[in-house]
């Protein structure tokens, strides 16, 4: 099985600093739906591993994340992608759980719906925390300059063997070949 692990806030949609609160401000970066239908296409099972402190801060409940997720759905369906799951984080930092990344909880969790190892299993993420996770569980780390990118690229130290691309576009272009 082809699976490929991807964070949602600056991968697939853009971020914000005061976080997507409702279905509105849900939007997509250009090209990441047809990344994922690309994926799709190539037969990859692609899974969110996001963390989504704002559920825990209250600025969003489950039935508005579960809303938000629905538009996600929706228009990568109609373009022919598919999400096959989403693993998620509602605690914030002060919750010290096991689950909010750079912590492993939502890789453990994909390892044991999916029966997987994911050794070399394409992590996309924009964060530190998304590439300590994915390098933690033995995952390829892959960083892309949407979202927090630059700043990660820039400021952060990143794990070794990290590929770096633009976007989810390029990332796959890589991953599967161009269009």
């Amino acid at each position: 099985m082809k699976l490929i692990i991807l964070d949602q806030a600056g991968v697939i949609n853009q971020s914000s600093d005061t976080f997507i609160k409702t279905p509105d401000e849900w939007i997509p970066i250009p090209g990441s739906l047809e990344a994922i239908a690309r994926l799709t296409h190539a037969g990859y099972r692609v899974v969110i591993a996001t963390n989504q402190s704002g559920i825990g801060r209250g600025l969003l409940d489950m039935a508005t994340y579960n809303a938000i997720n629905d538009k996600m759905y929706k228009v990568i369906n109609h373009i022919g992608g598919r999400i096959d799951a989403i693993f998620f984080c509602p605690h914030t930092n002060a919750d010290k759980c096991s689950c909010r990344k750079p912590a492993t909880g939502m890789f453990d969790e994909i390892i044991q719906r999916y029966g997987v190892n994911l050794k070399n299993v394409p992590a996309i993420g924009d964060s530190l925390k998304d590439l300590q996770a994915a390098a933690a569980v033995g995952a390829t780390p892959i960083l892309v300059l949407t979202g927090k990118g630059q700043t990660t690229r820039a400021q952060e130290e990143i794990p070794p063997d990290t590929q770096i691309f633009e976007n989810l576009a390029t990332a796959v272009d890589a991953l599967v070949g161009q269009a």
